[in-house]
């Protein structure tokens, strides 16, 4: 019998996805069986997949994942990327089963997250790592930077609400002026394929560098992937003037410090609605006072 994660079984709950927990030692079972594999132990952190390592009949070590059944094509998005990002900037895709939201990965080093390097050097080595995907990727069949903010957006408004308003009406409404401003902003000329999803757990070491797990897969403005580099480190955020994080990492990359702080308001809170709702304390509180503490057009 396999072993899943307290946050994915929780994710998987919030989701309506019981079924897909009751089938997911079969699942697993039937994929070593087809591609050879034999299963190791279960990878924490995972909260959107089941997540284990594992050693192919060739004696390769690799990562299994098995995807959620969520809504919006996720798994078949995140292949894409994957194929696309060919092992540069993200992890190497190995074998894949988009029906069944199944992927074989290379498996890589330890996160960043334990690395215990400072915050800014954090978010340098993830803006670079970020950076190595960006490229253009026309008629990929991806979601846009447009979709991601409406998609961010809806959710931010329905998941309020669900869970008995838990931050102010104030930080809403400014995390959706955001999202509009940004789906707005969206130019297919200028859009090019990010990962969706940069933090410190998705970044892994590679040899002398990291590469990214995990990709949500969208075709959108390179600040989007640096609005969720803004979105993590919420403590940290408010030590200082939060504003200069976006500016150090436009700096960093060459790209608009105001479109990166607009992109990590609306993750921000996105993120913090998420974790309090399947539970992933206390960083759903800190996230949220976060989004609170920056609420508000920028003081003059």
């Amino acid at each position: 019998m396999i072993r899943v994660p307290e946050a994915l079984r929780n994710h998987a709950v919030a989701a309506g996805a019981e079924r897909w927990l009751a089938d997911l030692p079969e699942l697993v079972n039937h994929l070593e069986q087809q591609w050879d594999l034999t299963l190791g132990r279960p990878l924490a952190g995972a909260t959107e997949a089941y997540v284990a390592e594992v050693t192919t009949g060739a004696g390769q070590p690799a990562v299994l994942k098995v995807l959620l059944p969520l809504s919006g094509g996720r798994a078949r998005h995140e292949i894409t990327a994957l194929r696309l990002a060919d092992g540069r900037g993200c992890v190497a895709l190995l074998r894949d089963d988009p029906d069944l939201g199944a992927l074989l990965l290379e498996r890589l080093g330890p996160p960043l997250y334990e690395l215990g390097l400072p915050t800014a050097q954090r978010h340098e080595i993830l803006v670079d790592t970020a950076a190595k995907l960006w490229r253009p990727a026309p008629d990929s069949g991806l979601p846009t930077g447009a979709d991601r903010a409406r998609h961010l957006a809806t959710f931010v408004t329905e998941s309020w609400q669900r869970l008995d308003r838990p931050c102010s009406e104030r930080a809403i409404d400014y995390a959706l002026a955001c999202a509009h401003r940004r789906a707005a902003a969206h130019d297919d000329e200028r859009a090019v394929l990010v990962h969706g999803d940069v933090h410190q757990l998705n970044a892994l070491q590679a040899g002398p560098e990291f590469k990214l797990v995990d990709p949500d897969g969208l075709l959108a403005e390179p600040e989007c992937d640096l609005g969720t580099v803004m979105r993590g480190d919420p403590v940290e955020l408010l030590q200082g003037d939060p504003r200069e994080r976006a500016r150090r990492l436009g700096a960093r990359s060459g790209l608009d410090a105001t479109a990166i702080w607009e992109w990590g308001v609306i993750e921000r809170v996105a993120s913090g609605l998420h974790c309090t709702e399947i539970e992933v304390q206390p960083l759903g509180r800190q996230t949220l006072a976060a989004a609170e503490a920056v609420a508000g057009p920028e003081p003059a």
